[in-house]
C-alpha cells in the first residue's frame, strides 16, 4: 500500500485528520515518509542545499564557537548533542576543527539523537570516532556543554490555523481528491497565541509548531549547564505574523525547487514552514534558558571569521584563479543567498553572562 493509500485510509477510518498528523506521516511515516526513505535529500542530486553540506569551513566556524563555550564553561568535560545530523557532515567538519585541541578534544562526548533510521546509517557509515547515538535527549546523563540543531525545528509537523469568528484549525479531508476542512482548534493551539500576545486579523493563516514547544521544554530540562544553539530559517513573531504572510509559510521542496502543492508528491518531497524564534525564547525562558542573543547566519559567520577561513582553506590551490571563483561563490551563497534567510539563536543556562564571539555581531545585545 503506499503512502497516499496508507493516509485515505486512516481518513475513512476516522474522518478527517489535523494537518499536522497528515504531515507527519508525509515525513516520517515508517519506510515511506520524506526522512524516511532511501532516497537523497541534501547536496546536488537531493531536494535542498544545507550549509554543511557547501563548505567545511561552515562546520570549523561552528567548532570555533562551541571551543569558546568550552572555555567559558571552564574547560572541563563537554558534551555537544546534535539533533537531526542529517548526513553527518555538520559533525565530521566540527570534530576535524575540534581534534587541534586535544585538551577539549581528550574531554569530548558527541551524542547525535536521529529520528530517520535512513539519516542514521549513512551517519554512522563515516563518523567513527567519538560520536554515540541516542532515541531520546533523556537517555544522555549529565550534559554540560551545547545542544545543537542546524534546521531541525523546521521538519517538525505543524498545526496550520485560520482566524475566522474564532481560531480554527485546518483539517485535511479525502473524498475523491484531499482536501482542507476546518475545524474549532483547540485549547492548546490558542493558548500558544495568547502567550506570544499575537493577535491575528480575520482570514490570517498560519502555522503552531506545537513540536517546538515541547523540544525546546525537553533540551532546557535536558541541559545541567551550558548553551542550546539553534540555526534555522524563520523569524520572531514581529516579522513572523506581518501581513504580507497572511497565507502562512508552508511550502515543499523538490529537485531544488519550491512550490505550495502539499497534497502532491506525497512521502517524495519536503514539507517545511518557517520557525518562530520568539516561541522558543519564551518557552526556554519558562525552563531556565536565558536568551544569549539572535542574529542571521551572515552576521555569525563573519564574527566567527568566515571571510579569512574560506580564504585559508583554498590558499593552497595551485589554480589561483579557480580559487578565487570558489571563495566568490561561497561566501556569496552562505553571506547573501542563505545568510539572511537562516538565524541563529543561542540561549544559556547556568553561564555567567559572558559575550560569545558569534554574536558580537549582534544587532539587539542582550548578554
Amino acid at each position: 500500500m503506499t503512502l497516499p493509500e496508507r493516509i485515505i485510509q486512516k481518513i475513512k477510518q476516522q474522518g478527517p485528520i489535523p494537518f499536522q498528523e497528515f504531515m507527519e506521516m508525509c515525513l516520517y511515516y515508517p519506510g515511506l515518509g520524506y526522512y524516511t526513505s532511501p532516497a537523497t535529500k541534501i547536496g546536488p542530486t537531493g531536494d535542498f542545499y544545507t550549509s554543511s553540506c557547501l563548505t567545511p569551513v561552515f562546520g570549523a566556524l561552528i567548532g570555533k564557537q562551541l571551543e569558546e563555550m568550552w572555555v567559558i564553561l571552564g574547560k572541563e568535560p563537554f558534551t555537544i548533542v546534535e539533533y537531526g545530523a542529517g548526513t553527518g557532515a555538520l559533525c565530521a567538519d566540527i570534530l576535524l576543527y575540534l581534534k587541534n585541541n586535544a585538551s577539549l578534544y581528550d574531554q569530548l562526548r558527541y551524542c547525535i539523537i536521529e529520528k530517520s533510521p535512513v539519516m542514521q546509517a549513512i551517519e554512522r557509515s563515516h563518523l567513527t570516532e567519538k560520536v554515540s547515538w541516542h532515541e531520546s535527549i533523556e537517555d544522555i546523563p549529565d550534559i554540560s556543554g551545547c545542544i545543537l540543531s542546524n534546521e531541525l525545528v523546521d521538519t517538525f509537523a505543524v498545526h496550520p490555523v485560520l482566524m475566522d469568528q474564532q481560531l480554527m484549525e485546518v483539517f485535511v479531508d479525502y473524498t475523491t481528491s484531499f482536501q482542507e476542512v476546518l475545524q474549532p482548534a483547540s485549547r492548546e493551539l490558542t493558548n500558544y497565541l495568547n502567550e506570544l500576545d499575537v493577535r491575528l486579523s480575520p482570514g490570517y493563516r498560519t502555522e503552531i509548531n506545537l513540536q517546538a514547544v515541547r523540544w525546546i521544554q525537553t533540551v532546557a530540562t535536558a541541559l545541567k549547564r551550558g548553551y542550546v544553539m539553534t540555526i534555522d530559517y524563520g523569524f520572531e513573531s514581529a516579522d513572523l505574523y506581518k501581513p504580507g504572510r497572511s497565507q502562512g509559510t508552508l511550502r515543499c521542496y523538490r529537485n531544488h525547487t519550491t512550490n505550495t502543492n502539499l497534497y502532491e508528491q506525497i512521502g517524495s518531497q519536503d514539507i517545511t514552514t518557517y520557525i518562530n524564534f520568539s516561541a522558543l525564547a519564551h518557552w526556554g525562558a519558562k525552563q531556565g534558558l536565558t536568551k544569549c542573543g539572535l542574529t542571521n547566519q551572515s552576521h555569525f559567520l563573519l564574527a566567527m571569521g568566515l571571510i579569512d577561513s574560506i580564504e585559508q582553506a583554498y590558499a593552497g590551490e595551485t589554480d589561483i584563479v579557480q580559487a578565487a571563483r570558489n571563495v566568490a561563490r561561497i561566501r556569496h551563497t552562505l553571506l547573501v543567498d542563505m545568510g539572511p534567510k537562516f538565524n541563529v539563536l543561542i540561549q544559556q543556562k547556568g553561564v555567567a553572562g559572558q559575550c560569545l564571539s558569534g554574536l558580537s555581531l549582534l544587532r539587539e545585545a542582550t548578554s
